[in-house]
C-alpha cells in the first residue's frame, strides 16, 4: 500500500491539509500575541475562547447537515467561506488597512468554515477508505500534520511580525487552490439514505438534538470518547503543568559543544527541546514504524503503545534529568505512533455509516475536553508535588486503557453476534 493507491479524495485531502496547515501554522498560533497587543491580554483571551466555542458548536451543525446533504456540498461551501474570510483578513493586515477588529471578525468566520468543514472531511476519509488501508492513511495524515506544523511554526516565528500581510496572501492563495481541488476534482462519497424531500417544516434544533442524542446512546462510542479524553489529556499537560514545573524545578545548566559554543539550558528551553524531539521523531519514524507493526496483532500493538505513552508522560511529569526526560519523550513518542492510527481506525469502524459526520463532530469534543483537563492539571499541580502528578498521569493512562478495552470488547462482541446471526 502506497500513496498512489489511495482514493483520489484521500490524496487531495492530505495534500490540501498539509498546505493549509503549513501556512496556517505560520499565522494562527501567533494571533494570541497579536490580539494581546491590540486589545490587551484579558480581552484577547476572552475573544479567543469565543472563537473556539463558535467553531465547536458550528461543528455539531456541520456534522448533522453533512449526514443529510452529503460531504462535498458542505466542503465546497465551507471552503468558499474560508477563501472569503482569509482574503478579508489579508486586507485587514495590509499596508492600506490595519484593523484588529476586522481581523477578529474574519477569524470568527474562518472558525465557522472550519466547524462546517472538519466533520464532513473526516467522515469523507472514512467513506472512501477501507479497513485494509485506513491505518496507512491515518499514519500518513498524522505524519503530514506534524511535518506541516513543525515547518510552519519555524517560518511563522521568523516572518509573522514583519511579513504578516504576505503570509495572509499566501494563505489566501492556498485556500483558493484548495477550493478548486475540492470543487472540481473531489467526488461525493456519501448519499444519505434518510434524505427525504418534504414540504413540511422541520424543527432543525430539535432534529439536531435528537440526532446527537442517538449518537450519545451508543455505549461503545461513548466509552471510546471517555478513553480518548483520558489519553489525550496527558498530551495537553506538556504545555500546562509540565511546562510550568520545568520552569520552576529544572536546574539551569550550561551546555558546551565541540566548537566552543555554549548556552544555558533553562526549564523553558528544555520544554522546547522536548517538543522538538517529539516532532522530529514523529516525522522520521511514522511511516517506517507503521510498516514494521503490520506483522503484529493490532490490539497488542495498541495497548503496548498506550502503555509506552502513559509511562513516558508519567516520567516527564516527575524527572528533572535532561537525559531521562529525552529518553521519556522517545518512549511516549513511540507509544503515540503505535496507538494513534489504530485508535483512528477503530473510530471509523464504530461510527454509524449513516451518521459518520455526526460521530466526527462529537469526536471533536474529545480535544476540547482534553484541553480543559490540561488546564485543570496546571491548577491541581499548584497544590501537589511532582511525583503525585506523575502518579496521576499513570492512573489516568491506565483508566484510559481500561475504557478502551471495554469499548473494544463491546464492539467485537457485537460483531461476533452479527456474524453468527447472518
Amino acid at each position: 500500500m502506497g500513496f498512489k493507491e489511495l482514493h483520489r479524495n484521500i490524496k487531495i485531502r492530505i495534500i490540501t491539509s498539509f498546505l493549509t496547515r503549513i501556512v496556517g501554522t505560520m499565522i494562527f498560533p501567533f494571533m494570541a500575541i497579536y490580539f494581546s497587543l491590540k486589545f490587551g491580554q484579558v480581552l484577547a483571551g476572552i475573544l479567543l475562547i469565543v472563537n473556539v466555542l463558535i467553531s465547536l458548536f458550528i461543528g455539531f451543525y456541520g456534522g448533522y447537515i453533512a449526514d443529510r446533504i452529503g460531504r462535498k456540498k458542505i466542503m465546497v461551501t465551507a471552503q468558499g467561506i474560508q477563501v472569503a474570510a482569509i482574503a478579508v483578513m489579508a486586507i485587514a493586515n495590509s499596508p492600506f488597512l490595519d484593523s484588529a477588529w476586522l481581523t477578529f471578525l474574519m477569524m470568527l468566520v474562518s472558525s465557522v468554515s472550519s466547524g462546517l468543514m472538519n466533520p464532513a472531511a473526516e467522515a469523507m476519509l472514512i467513506d472512501v477508505s477501507t479497513p485494509e488501508n485506513r491505518k496507512f492513511m491515518y499514519s500518513l495524515n498524522y505524519w503530514s500534520i506534524n511535518l506541516s506544523i513543525a515547518l510552519g511554526a519555524i517560518i511563522g516565528g521568523l516572518l509573522f511580525k514583519s511579513h504578516r500581510f504576505e503570509l495572509f496572501l499566501v494563505l489566501t492563495a492556498v485556500s483558493i487552490f484548495t477550493w478548486v481541488l475540492v470543487t472540481y476534482w473531489m467526488t461525493e462519497s456519501f448519499e444519505s439514505k434518510r434524505a427525504v424531500i418534504t414540504s413540511e417544516k422541520r424543527n432543525v434544533l430539535r432534529d439536531v438534538i435528537e440526532n446527537y442524542s442517538s449518537v450519545m446512546h451508543d455505549k461503545t462510542f461513548m466509552l471510546y470518547v471517555l478513553a480518548s479524553i483520558c489519553i489525550l489529556s496527558l498530551e495537553f499537560q506538556m504545555h500546562n503543568y509540565i511546562g510550568v514545573r520545568l520552569d520552576q524545578e529544572f536546574d539551569v545548566r550550561t551546555l558546551t559543544f565541540w566548537n566552543g559554543f555554549s548556552f544555558e539550558m533553562t526549564g523553558i528551553r528544555m520544554l522546547s527541546w522536548l517538543s522538538t524531539e517529539n516532532t522530529v521523531l514523529v516525522v522520521l519514524l511514522t511511516i517506517w514504524l507503521t510498516k514494521q507493526m503490520k506483522r503484529f496483532n493490532d490490539m497488542k500493538v495498541f495497548f503496548v503503545g498506550l502503555m509506552f505513552y502513559t509511562v513516558g508522560y508519567a516520567i516527564v511529569g516527575i524527572s528533572n534529568s535532561m537525559s531521562i526526560l529525552m529518553g521519556a519523550v522517545l518512549i511516549y513518542t513511540i507509544g503515540e505512533l503505535l496507538y494513534v492510527p489504530i485508535r483512528q481506525s477503530f473510530l471509523a469502524d464504530i461510527a454509524d455509516d449513516d451518521k459518520r459526520s455526526s460521530y466526527m463532530a462529537m469526536n471533536g469534543l474529545v480535544f476540547q475536553v482534553a484541553k480543559i483537563a490540561g488546564s485543570l492539571g496546571l491548577t491541581i499541580g499548584a497544590f501537589l508535588p511532582s511525583w503525585t502528578m506523575g502518579s496521576l498521569y499513570l492512573m489516568t493512562g491506565l483508566l484510559g486503557m481500561v475504557l478502551f478495552y471495554q469499548a473494544f470488547a463491546r464492539f467485537y462482541k457485537k460483531e461476533t453476534v452479527l456474524k453468527t446471526t447472518a
